[in-house]
C-alpha cells in the first residue's frame, strides 16, 4: 500500500441541504478530487495519462457514511493507492473532520485503463514505464 496522501476540502454551502448537512453525493466528488491529488503526489499525473492517450474511468465506487458533515467545516481526505494491476487500480479513502479528527466517511474506488476509443488496455504493455511508476507507488520500499 502506498503512503497516505492528505487532501483538504472546505465544505461549500452549495454542497449542503436545507439543514446545512452535506449531501451524500459530495463525498464521492471529494474522493475524486483526492484521487487526482494523490496520483499527482505519487508522480502519476492524470494529465500525463490523458496526454499519453490513456483514460481512467471509474469501475466501482463505495462510500460508507459515519457522521454528518456540515457547511463551513474542513474535511481531510486521506487517500492511499492500495492495488495496481495490468488493467485496473484501486484506492482507499478515509474522510475526517480536520479539526476534531472525527471519521465522517470511508470508501474506495476502482478504476481501469482504457484508450481514447474506450477499449480496455493493459498499462503494462501500453506504457511499461508508466506502469512501473504505478507499481512503485504501492510496493513497499526495500528495507
Amino acid at each position: 500500500m502506498s503512503a497516505m496522501h492528505k487532501y483538504l476540502h472546505k465544505v461549500q454551502y452549495y454542497e449542503t441541504d436545507q439543514m446545512r448537512v452535506v449531501h451524500h453525493s459530495n463525498y464521492i466528488r471529494w474522493m475524486e478530487e483526492a484521487r487526482i491529488a494523490c496520483l499527482d503526489s505519487l508522480g502519476v499525473s492524470y494529465r500525463e495519462l490523458e496526454e499519453r492517450g490513456i483514460i481512467s474511468p471509474v469501475v466501482s465506487v463505495d462510500c460508507r457514511y459515519c457522521a454528518m458533515t456540515r457547511f463551513g467545516e474542513t474535511v481531510r481526505v486521506e487517500t492511499a493507492l492500495v492495488e495496481v494491476g495490468n488493467v485496473r487500480y484501486r484506492l482507499a479513502y478515509r474522510m475526517y473532520d480536520a479539526d476534531s479528527g472525527q471519521l465522517r466517511a470511508e470508501g474506495e474506488s476502482c478504476h481501469c485503463f482504457v484508450d481514447n476509443a474506450g477499449r480496455v488496455l493493459s498499462l503494462r504493455r501500453a506504457d511499461p514505464a508508466l506502469f512501473a511508476r504505478f507499481r512503485a507507488a504501492v510496493e513497499p520500499a526495500p528495507a
